[in-house]
């Protein structure tokens, strides 16, 4: 599969968008209810390492970096989201686009990744080890999906 990895622009806000969608609807990849929009989006992520991934003109995944906890002892500490387009799984797109964060992160001061992943998701679990993330804990019935069911969640990160 040949895609494309690149900084996003505002434009592939509706990719994104409707990728983030299919995530909250596998029950497995967010805990939030409904996709944001634009506006809220932008305010909760850091403004650099922003990328998508792009196949044919079409969003296939996207990763973004959150602040990791908002104290001033833990600059430098930044949360991954990653996510790829249903049917285009597997095909090294995720594993593109955390590598290519990995690159970028560090010329803006930050020194750790960390990602908190659904113990259901096995697949996004293998991928970060993949990356060279680390285990460091299992957050038991942290949080209730959009189905009422509490979910573990496993804490990874990475550090440079």
């Amino acid at each position: 599969m040949i895609f494309k990895v690149r900084e996003m622009k505002k434009d592939d806000y509706d990719g994104i968008a409707e990728i983030y969608g299919q995530g909250i609807e596998s029950g497995t990849a967010t805990f939030a209810a409904c996709v944001p929009d634009f506006k809220e989006w932008d305010e909760s992520h850091l403004p650099f390492c922003r990328l998508t991934a792009e196949q044919d003109g079409l969003i296939v995944g996207w990763a973004a970096l959150s602040p990791g906890i908002t104290r001033e002892a833990y600059r430098g500490v930044a949360e991954l989201s990653i996510y790829v387009r249903d049917g285009y799984r597997r095909h090294g797109i995720g594993f593109a686009l955390i590598e290519q964060v990995k690159r970028e992160v560090e010329a803006n001061e930050i020194w750790m990744l960390e990602s908190r992943i659904c113990r259901q998701n096995t697949g996004s679990i293998k991928l970060h080890e993949k990356c060279g993330f680390r285990m460091v804990g299992v957050r038991e019935r942290i949080a209730q999906d959009k189905f009422g069911v509490w979910q573990d969640t496993v804490e990874m990160e990475y550090r440079f």
